[in-house]
């Protein structure tokens, strides 16, 4: 019988290959732009689709739509995927509790509600109870919330929402005792937590932008506020800006005593300068602790009159310095963890001491020190995975963190500074066997010899000959380090017998600044050229084939996506880039891609724009190419990278293509980047996605 029921699927799917092979995709119009750079001339035909107000792209995207949603109705199994994910995505997630005044708060999602309610208990063992439901900001779960802080006094909670993906947030505040919302109203908030000081909080804003251009315009003249409570916002204190810098955006925090007032400011996604206010003495004036954009500074608190500061300058894997802001020169500061090997990842302050984590080959290792920089001992963790966390105070001894893994859903662990033992504290359970599975980690060598980390992970006792499915994953750029984590949509892959793959390419942040540098500007083919090796590695080691290989990737790695498509398409069966940086010419005159020139360079930087044009996706399609199957996910709201590059890509592509290999976009509604999305539009995300995977594959799911 079951022989039968994959005759009939297999036949079926060869049906619906024959009649894909007959798309017709939308007509897009071209414009004549060609824009100049430096003497070379550059056509920007569909350049008109960056408009994304207007009436005319509007009916495209409707359009595309129609195209993708048709094609995916078609593929016979698409309705069990959708059903099987509900299935492993229904179970009660949680998330770490954190202390605020004498309360407890945690998030918890039932299953398969939109969005995570916020709970409140007044100690661990007491019968908790919702203190926000973000599933009633919106009848749709499209209002998530963004950030939130408790006052130090525990009497007030001031909390951000989003609305459909959006990066914009409004900022509110509820009374905890009484679970009331007061009327105070923040809007035009944008890359901001929330600082309390006394009977206010500090954050940071933009101006506000014109009506029409809210997702589009450059999000420039960023200023730091003081919102008094009960006051309306235009009565809000402004604490600092830079007017002669108008690309200068600023973070802003209050050490948790409160004394100290710390704003750090920057020009792109990497290093920053640091000023420093200290609100316990009267009239004091801000003091630059570091004024240059050369390296990297994170305040992590202070021990009395003097900050612990995170740090790369002069030293690539971080270290951690004392400053004292009354003598800030570079000769007073007194090193406390000096550089290592592994990467220094994060420091807490907890109960009087130091929790520190370290990043050793793309996996956590946590240690616990004392404030003067001595090694206590070494806090042992469950397998190879990443810690998340640590949440307590500096005078608390318990702290909270979680830990998770590829095929370890993300457990949350109780830690005793005191007795240093850490105890399971609670762990979901799915209808999962994960004992089928194992990971390991390999390296490999990338096209200039660099050794590259990669994690793999498959049912036990799989065949290395050259017939296994394998879904590549990368990221590559802004110091972003891709470790050990669970996924349940991953479950859908690994059951059906495809091998996950996690390349920890170059512009990562997993060996440390040197590594991310090496993946940037001028070098980042270097990035491409550790992906094209990971997957040529996965051919030659017998794992798979190039008919066999779907490789997926978001934001910057929807740039790693297209360009490698580009570069080697006989490579790839699948490319999968979602809403991703596709016009490397112009993805800084929108929003907040100004930022990212650190990374990339600028197309109005001569010898930066002969590079960037040589990869950039949009412009390095080629006509007459069969480039893999290609399934382009982007949203209506994504005010991060901005959907017209996904826009002008797609409509790039389909023209130039050439085979059955299908090319479609699938365009979300009240959506953005991706924080904040409903459990839903996850579902029928991801059921579209592995869908498309599956189909063009060949395989067969055994639902």
């Amino acid at each position: 019988m079951y022989k039968i029921l994959s005759l009939i699927m297999l036949i079926g799917f060869f049906m619906t290959t024959i009649s894909y092979a007959q798309l017709k995709y939308p007509a897009t119009k071209k414009a004549d732009v060609v824009d100049d750079y430096f003497g070379t001339k550059v056509a920007d035909p569909y350049r008109w689709l960056e408009d994304d107000n207007s009436e005319e792209t509007k009916s495209w995207v409707n359009q595309q739509n129609d195209v993708t949603n048709s094609y995916l109705s078609k593929i016979p199994f698409r309705d069990k995927i959708k059903t099987r994910f509900a299935e492993l995505y229904n179970y009660p997630k949680y998330s770490s509790p954190f202390k605020g005044g004498d309360n407890y708060y945690f998030f918890k999602n039932d299953g398969l509600q939109n969005q995570s309610v916020l709970y409140i208990q007044k100690n661990l063992e007491s019968q908790p109870e919702i203190f926000l439901d973000p599933n009633k900001l919106s009848n749709d779960g499209t209002v998530s919330l963004t950030t939130l802080a408790v006052s130090k006094d525990g009497k007030y909670f001031a909390y951000g929402t989003a609305a459909g993906g959006s990066d914009w947030n409004d900022f509110f505040v509820m009374e905890v005792a009484a679970k009331k919302k007061l009327d105070d109203h923040l809007k035009w908030i944008k890359f901001s937590g929330i600082s309390w000081k006394d009977e206010g909080f500090y954050y940071h804003r933009f101006p506000t932008p014109e009506k029409g251009a809210e997702l589009s315009k450059a999000n420039q003249f960023g200023q730091v506020y003081y919102h008094k409570l009960g006051t309306d916002q235009s009565e809000d204190i402004l604490v600092y800006e830079d007017k002669n810098n108008p690309t200068r955006y600023f973070g802003v925090s209050t050490t948790e005593d409160e004394r100290f007032l710390c704003i750090s400011f920057a020009e792109g996604t990497n290093n920053n300068g640091l000023l420093v206010k200290d609100l316990s003495l009267p009239n004091s004036q801000f003091v630059t602790i570091v004024g240059n954009l050369d390296n990297n500074y994170n305040v992590v608190d202070n021990i009395d009159d003097k900050l612990l500061i995170q740090t790369d300058y002069k030293a690539p894997n971080y270290r951690l310095i004392l400053v004292d802001p009354k003598n800030p020169d570079e000769k007073n500061w007194v090193e406390l963890l000096p550089e290592e090997k592994n990467v220094l990842q994060g420091v807490s302050f907890i109960g009087g001491k130091m929790v520190v984590n370290y990043l050793k080959d793309a996996s956590s290792h946590v240690y616990l020190y004392e404030t003067n920089g001595k090694l206590i001992e070494e806090i042992k963790l469950p397998t190879v995975g990443t810690v998340g966390g640590y949440n307590g105070k500096k005078d608390d001894n318990i702290a909270f963190y979680t830990f998770t893994s590829f095929t370890y859903p993300s457990a949350i662990f109780q830690f005793d500074v005191n007795t240093r033992k850490s105890t399971l504290f609670r762990r979901p359970e799915l209808n999962f066997d994960f004992d089928n599975y194992e990971t390991k980690q390999i390296f490999y060598n990338s096209k200039d010899g660099t050794k590259v980390p990669m994690f793999l992970v498959h049912k036990k006792g799989i065949k290395l000959d050259g017939n296994n499915s394998v879904y590549l994953y990368g990221y590559g750029g802004f110091n972003a380090s891709m470790t050990p984590g669970f996924s349940v949509s991953r479950l859908l892959l690994l059951e059906n017998d495809v091998v996950f793959a996690l390349a920890n390419i170059r512009g990562g942040g997993e060996y440390g600044e040197s590594w991310h540098e090496a993946g940037t500007k001028l070098k980042k083919q270097n990035v491409f050229d550790d992906f094209i090796a990971a997957a040529e590695y996965l051919v030659n080691e017998g794992y798979s084939s190039s008919k066999k290989i779907a490789i997926a990737g978001g934001s910057n790695g929807g740039l790693l996506v297209g360009a490698v498509a580009n570069q080697r398409p006989d490579l790839f069966k699948v490319a999968l880039p979602a809403v991703g940086v596709m016009d490397m010419l112009r993805f800084h005159k929108f929003t907040i891609g100004y930022a990212w020139v650190s990374d990339y360079g600028s197309s109005e930087n001569e010898e930066e724009f002969k590079y960037i044009y040589k990869y950039s996706p949009i412009h390095n399609l080629k006509s007459g190419v069969e480039y893999p199957a290609t399934l382009v996910t982007t949203a209506d709201h994504d005010d991060r990278v901005v959907p017209a590059h996904s826009f002008k890509y797609i409509a790039t592509l389909q023209e130039k293509h050439k085979g059955n290999n299908p090319v479609l976009i699938r365009i979300e509604t009240k959506a953005g980047h991706g924080a904040g999305k409903p459990t839903s539009k996850i579902i029928e995300e991801v059921a579209d996605i592995y869908s498309f995977v599956f189909q063009n594959l060949g395989i067969i799911p055994k639902y």
